[in-house]
C-alpha cells in the first residue's frame, strides 16, 4: 500500500477531503470488553459523536464476568487488580469506593494465586497425606529462586542454552530437579515428594499464564511481562463494577448487543458510494432512542452529506447488516483471531501480522466453584493443593482426555466466609480444561468430590450443594482466557499484532490484493463492480486498529493491559483528528 501521510494544510490528501465532506469521522468498535469500552469512552470524551460499539454476546464486559449467587459475587473471569501504583483499573476502583470492603487478606503484595494471604496452603498427596510444612517451605523457596532466574533471560539479555529449548517449563523443571537431586543431605523420600511438587507448581504457573503447559511459554521473552508495583486487590462487589463504570459515560444507543461481526472489509477507499439500500448507521438510526437524532430538517451529525461519499471500511455483521466506517477498532481476543482471521478480514491481513497471530499463545484457564453446606477444611487452611506422587519423574503436563481432572492443581478457599459462604475455587487449564467444559455439572461435581476425598483422606466429604464454572475455551466469542508469549514468539510479535492497517511503508506486505472487490451481496444498486478498483492515491490511514490485552507488550494478559490498549488506539484517532476538533467542526 502506498504511504498516506495526512497533512492539515494539504487540500488534496484523502483525510482533508473526507473532513470537508463531513464533520465527524465514523468509528466502529468491535467488542464491548474493557478495551472496546475504554476506546469508545475516550473517543466520546474527546468530541467524537459518531461511535458505534458492536458486541457479539448479550452482555458487556468481555472476559470480565461477575455472577451473583445469593449475597455473594463470583468471578468467572478477571478476579484481581494486579498492582496499584499507576494502575488505571485500581485508580478507577479506588476513586469510586469499590475497594472499601476489601479485607486485608484480599490485598497481597506477593505473587498471587490465592483468594487470601491469610492462613496456610495445605499440600496434599494422592495418597491422602499432608506434606509437612517445612518441606513445603523449603521447596517453595527453591522454586521461587529458580522462577526469578527465568526473568533474567529477557531483562539482562542472558543467552538461552539449547537444553532449555527456550521453554520456561523445561528450564524450571530441570533446574529445580537437578538442585533437589544434588542435595546430599536430603532423604530420598523427601526428594521424591519435592520432585512431585514440581509438577504441581508448574500446573499453578500454567493456570496463571493461561498456557496448556509452561513448556510452551518462551523463556527468552518471559521477563518482558511487567508487574505493576503495589498490592493486588479483589473487588468484593464484583469486577463488573469496573466495566459498568466505564460504560456509564457511553450513551445507550452507542452499544449494540447481540451483534456479531462476520467480516471487516477494509481498504475500500474507492469502493462504491453507499446507496439508500444500505444506509449507514448514525445517531438518528431507528435502533437508537427516540429524540436523539436530528431535530427539524437538520441532518443528523455524522450522516452522509455527499451522495457520492466513499467509505474505506465496511463492517459486515452476521445479521447481514453492513456498517460503513472511516475507522474500525478490533478488540476481539487472540483466540478468535487465530480461529477466524482468514475470513474475518478482507483483504487478508499482512503476512507479518498473520505470523504474529500464530506465534503468540493463548490458552484456557477455567475456574470450578464448589459450594458446601459446611466446611470440611480447617479455619487455618486457605487452599488445598494436589500433588500426585507418581509424577515425580514426569516431564509432561498433558493427560489423556479421561484423566483431565489430573490437571486441576488445587482448590482455593474463598475468604471471608461471611461474604462467600463455604466455597472452594478450583483451577484447571489447557486442553484438559476444554475436556472439562464438555462435561456436565453433575459429572464435574462428582469427579471433584472424589478428588477431595482422595487427597484429604476423608471419605465422608459430601457432594457440593452447588457448582459454578467457566468455559472460556469453548466460547466462540473468546476461544481462550488470555495471551502469553509462546516459544518462538517475542514482544515484537505483540507490536506487530497491534499495528494499525493499512501499513504506510509498503503495500507488498499485505496478503491478497488490496483491490479486492466487495462480495456481490454487499453491493448497492448504485455501485457497479467496475467502480471498485481502488485509486491508490486515496488510501486512508488507520482504517483498522487493534486493541485488547494481547496487543499490550508489557501488560498482556491483564485487565489494565486491555484498558490501556483501548485508550492507546483511541489516542491514535484523537491525534489524527486533533485539528478538526480544535477548529470546533
Amino acid at each position: 500500500m502506498q504511504s498516506c501521510e495526512s497533512s492539515g494544510d494539504s487540500a488534496d490528501d484523502p483525510l482533508s477531503r473526507g473532513l470537508r465532506r463531513r464533520g465527524q469521522p465514523r468509528v466502529v468498535v468491535i467488542g464491548a470488553g474493557l478495551a472496546g469500552l475504554a476506546a469508545a469512552k475516550a473517543l466520546l470524551e474527546q468530541g467524537f459523536t459518531n461511535v458505534t460499539v458492536l458486541e457479539a454476546s448479550s452482555r458487556i464486559g468481555g472476559r470480565v464476568q461477575s455472577v451473583k449467587l445469593g449475597h455473594a459475587t463470583f468471578e468467572l473471569g478477571a478476579t484481581w487488580i494486579h498492582g496499584s501504583h499507576g494502575n488505571p483499573i485500581y485508580h478507577l476502583a479506588e476513586a469510586n469506593g469499590l475497594l472499601e470492603e476489601t479485607t486485608d487478606g484480599e490485598r497481597s503484595v506477593g505473587r498471587i494465586s490465592l483468594y487470601s494471604k491469610n492462613g496456610v496452603a495445605c499440600y496434599l498427596t494422592n495418597h491422602g497425606r499432608r506434606i509437612p510444612k517445612d518441606v513445603v517451605e523449603e521447596f517453595s523457596d527453591l522454586y521461587n529462586e529458580v522462577y526469578n532466574l527465568t526473568q533474567e533471560f529477557f531483562r539482562h539479555g542472558k543467552p538461552v542454552n539449547a537444553e532449555s529449548q527456550n521453554s520456561v517449563g523445561v528450564f524450571t523443571r530441570e533446574e529445580v530437579r537437578n538442585r533437589i537431586r544434588d542435595d546430599p543431605d536430603e532423604p530420598e523420600a523427601t526428594k521424591r515428594l519435592k520432585l512431585a511438587m514440581i509438577q504441581q507448581y508448574l500446573k499453578v504457573e500454567s493456570c496463571e499464564s493461561s498456557s496448556h503447559s509452561m513448556d510452551e511459554v518462551s523463556l527468552s521473552a518471559f521477563g518482558e511481562w511487567t508487574e505493576i508495583p503495589g498490592a493486588h486487590h479483589i473487588i468484593p462487589s464484583g469486577f463488573m463494577r469496573v466495566v459498568e463504570l466505564l460504560a456509564e459515560g457511553i450513551p445507550a444507543h452507542v452499544i449494540q448487543l447481540g451483534k456479531p461481526v462476520r467480516c471487516v472489509h477494509w481498504d475500500q477507499a474507492s469502493a462504491c458510494p453507499w446507496g439508500p439500500e444500505i444506509e449507514p448507521r448514525g445517531e438518528g438510526d431507528h435502533n437508537h432512542d427516540a429524540g436523539e437524532g436530528s431535530q427539524g430538517g437538520e441532518e443528523p451529525p455524522g450522516e452522509r452529506q455527499d451522495e457520492e461519499e466513499q467509505w474505506p471500511v465496511v463492517v459486515e455483521c452476521e445479521d447481514c447488516e453492513v456498517i460503513p466506517a472511516d475507522h474500525v477498532i478490533v478488540t476481539v481476543s487472540l483466540g478468535v483471531l487465530k480461529r477466524q482471521h482468514a475470513s474475518f478480514f478482507q483483504p487478508g491481513l499482512p503476512t507479518e501480522k498473520v505470523v504474529a497471530i500464530h506465534r503468540l499463545g493463548i490458552g484456557t484457564t477455567d475456574k470450578i466453584f464448589l459450594e458446601f453446606e459446611e466446611p470440611f477444611w480447617g479455619p487455618e487452611c486457605n487452599s488445598l493443593q494436589f500433588v500426585w506422587e507418581d509424577e515425580a519423574e514426569s516431564r509432561t503436563l498433558t493427560y489423556p482426555p479421561e484423566l483431565w481432572y489430573r490437571k486441576i492443581c488445587g482448590f482455593d478457599v474463598l475468604y471471608p466466609p461471611e461474604r462467600y459462604g463455604h466455597v472452594l475455587s478450583g483451577w484447571i487449564c489447557g486442553e484438559e480444561a476444554l475436556v472439562m467444559e464438555k462435561c456436565d455439572d453433575e459429572a464435574v461435581a462428582e469427579i471433584c468430590t472424589e478428588m477431595l476425598r482422595q487427597f484429604t483422606g476423608n471419605p465422608n466429604i459430601p457432594k457440593p450443594r452447588r457448582i459454578l464454572r467457566s468455559a472460556w475455551g469453548s466460547n466462540p466469542y473468546f476461544r481462550g482466557s488470555y495471551s502469553y508469549t509462546q516459544v518462538g514468539s517475542s514482544g515484537a510479535d505483540v507490536e506487530k499484532l497491534a499495528k494499525p492497517l493499512p501499513y504506510t511503508e509498503s503495500s507488498k506486505t499485505a496478503q491478497g490484493s488490496s483491490s479486492k472487490q466487495l462480495p456481490g451481496h454487499l453491493l448497492s444498486s448504485k455501485c457497479p463492480e467496475q467502480s471498485l478498483e481502488p485509486n491508490r492515491g486515496s488510501i486512508k490511514p488507520m482504517q483498522v486498529l487493534f486493541s485488547g490485552e494481547a496487543t499490550h507488550r508489557k501488560y498482556y494478559s491483564t485487565t489494565h493491559g486491555a484498558l490501556l490498549s483501548g485508550q492507546r488506539e483511541a489516542a491514535r484517532l484523537i491525534e489524527m483528528y486533533q485539528d478538526l476538533f480544535q477548529q470546533g467542526t
